[in-house]
């Protein structure tokens, strides 16, 4: 009994959410949409940077290994061009998909919030993300992330040098290459980080 009375509800509610859905959006609703899209922009943008970045961040790290088997002379030099290099890619291409992602967020993201929320739901999202408490919490995003990751760093970056050592050992011993001097004597060459963001 209980079974068929939950399956009911089940597809009354499936049936109220296509009806929902299949109906136009009021004009009361898409002004609900474009304020939350406004309000989440920095968000898209920050996906749209980071979708740049990944590439870069991959080629980084492919690169660090051919890096590291560089005469240690040229190795800065070489490590600084490469950045270089990534700052500029990061300069040309960051604006232009920025802009798409901000212009596509109605088409894709707004068209969603259309179908899936409520008018009151629209506005209650809105409240929240308005609210001083929100944005006060916000504001320490980086705080918060700078805490824990100098505290994280310093309690585990012995243990994982030391892994990562071991790794790059076991990795060169597989590919039948002799590990890099700095690898054996345990320091590792720095490697270059992705450009920062604008």
């Amino acid at each position: 009994m209980f079974k068929m009375f939950v399956l009911s509800a089940a597809l009354m509610a499936a049936g109220m959410t296509q009806a929902q859905t299949a109906a136009p959006a009021s004009a009361a609703k898409k002004e609900l949409v474009a304020k939350l899209l406004k309000l989440q922009q920095p968000g898209i943008e920050a996906m749209a940077r980071q979708l740049v970045e990944q590439p870069a961040r991959q080629m980084l790290q492919q690169a660090s290994p051919a890096l590291q088997r560089l005469p240690a002379e040229r190795r800065e030099a070489v490590a600084r061009d490469i950045e270089a290099d990534v700052r500029k890619y990061f300069e040309e291409s960051a604006p232009g998909v920025v802009a798409r992602a901000v212009n596509l967020a109605p088409s894709t993201i707004g068209v969603l919030l259309e179908e899936r929320l409520t008018e009151d739901e629209l506005r209650e999202v809105i409240s929240i993300l308005e609210s001083p408490a929100n944005r006060k919490f916000q504001g320490l995003a980086g705080d918060m992330q700078r805490a824990i990751g100098e505290k994280l760093i310093a309690e585990t970056r012995g243990d994982v040098e030391s892994k990562v050592r071991a790794l790059d050992q076991t990795v060169a011993r597989r590919l039948g290459i002799t590990p890099p001097a700095a690898a054996a004597s345990g320091a590792r060459p720095a490697v270059p980080a992705p450009a920062k963001k604008p």
